[in-house]
């Protein structure tokens, strides 16, 4: 499974304002409001938010990979934002987050989950990609960023 097709304009965030981790994971899951239930939407929050109690997400290099997994989806969503200002994340390497990937998973598919998860890790390690996502203009071009970067590193 890519990553880009996870994504679409909705659930990219460009130009992110928030002054808080819990504002911007509330706005991350709140993109997914367009492929989800209401209730399906909550559980997702409540799964994030409780992952987050266990040990922040925020994995350095001003990335965060926020994620959950909740028993009434049956396949994978995502999210993305770049914020306009880095924002306090309890990171590993203590330094604020200024780019983040949301991603939620059906319980029932923890391989996959896990998969995708070291998908995004692999693909958001390079400081190059992440330079590109900082120069694009609007969730189009982030869409097509990832996209094109996907295809050169995974080769599909």
């Amino acid at each position: 499974m890519n990553i880009y097709t996870l994504l679409d304009s909705g659930t990219i965030l460009a130009n992110l304002n928030v002054s808080s981790k819990e504002e911007l994971l509330n706005k991350m899951i709140d993109a997914l409001a367009d492929s989800v239930t209401t209730d399906q939407l909550e559980e997702i929050r409540t799964s994030v938010f409780e992952r987050e109690k266990i040990m922040s997400t925020g994995v350095g290099k001003q990335l965060a990979i926020p994620h959950g997994k909740v028993k009434s989806i049956e396949k994978h969503y995502a999210s993305f934002a770049i914020l306009t200002n880095p924002i306090d994340y309890n990171s590993i390497d203590d330094e604020p987050v200024s780019m983040v990937f949301l991603l939620a998973g059906p319980e029932s598919k923890n391989t996959t989950h896990i998969k995708l998860l070291s998908r995004i890790s692999r693909l958001m390690n390079s400081s190059a990609f992440r330079e590109a996502l900082f120069e694009c203009n609007g969730s189009e071009e982030i869409y097509k960023a990832f996209h094109e970067e996907e295809e050169r590193y995974f080769g599909n």
